[in-house]
């Protein structure tokens, strides 16, 4: 089995990660130390937090990590089995996604929210392809806090990219990414601070 490590990288270019099968880039930082610790506290602070629910197997499944989802329109959003509305976008939240679309090209109408407290937390191997995303739209997924290991996997091959997404930076994913990879991030002991992650995504409303 094929597999690239990117985590030690700090030279990368704008330039398809993937192999194969879809397109993911990396856009490092597009926010300096002090604009990216002042919205950490912010997301920290005031989005409205929960604790994430599935249904797996029959059985509803509460995850350590919290969520929280903003949309221009009070959307509903079903995945995993779980249904949730979209709150309105605090003006400071607005004010990133204003920045990740500057950086990236690509617009967005909704943000799914993830605050995992420290390394501990983590997400497991999964594709973003709910039927209420915009089929290979583009998905902004921006870091806030601390820097974590985030890895792809072909859903055929198996081929493995990983990379370490820091404070501040951006990766944009589109194209047939979803459909032909999973992702995940995984745990680590290597971090007890917190990390937000701003999914930024382009809804059918």
């Amino acid at each position: 089995m094929a597999y690239t490590d990117l985590f030690e990288n700090d030279e990368m270019k704008l330039i398809n990660l993937l192999p194969q099968d879809g397109e993911a880039y990396y856009h490092g930082k597009i926010l300096d130390t002090g604009s990216a610790d002042r919205y950490l506290a912010q997301c920290i602070r005031q989005l409205s937090w929960a604790h994430d629910r599935a249904f797996m197997f029959g059985k509803e499944i509460v995850t350590q990590r919290k969520v929280a989802w903003y949309a221009d329109e009070p959307v509903s959003y079903t995945y995993s089995g779980y249904t949730r509305t979209a709150l309105v976008w605090p003006d400071f939240l607005r004010e990133i996604k204003q920045r990740v679309e500057r950086s990236s090209g690509d617009s967005f109408n909704s943000c799914l929210c993830n605050f995992y407290s420290s390394g501990d937390e983590g997400m497991g191997w999964h594709s973003d392809g709910e039927k209420e995303l915009v089929e290979e739209g583009a998905i902004g997924s921006l870091t806030l806090g601390s820097a974590r290991r985030f890895s792809f996997k072909h859903k055929v091959t198996g081929e493995r990219v990983s990379l370490s997404l820091e404070h501040g930076s951006l990766l944009i994913m589109k194209g047939s990414t979803q459909k032909n990879w999973l992702h995940s991030l995984p745990k680590t002991k290597k971090s007890t601070d917190p990390r937000v992650n701003l999914t930024f995504r382009q809804m059918r409303f």
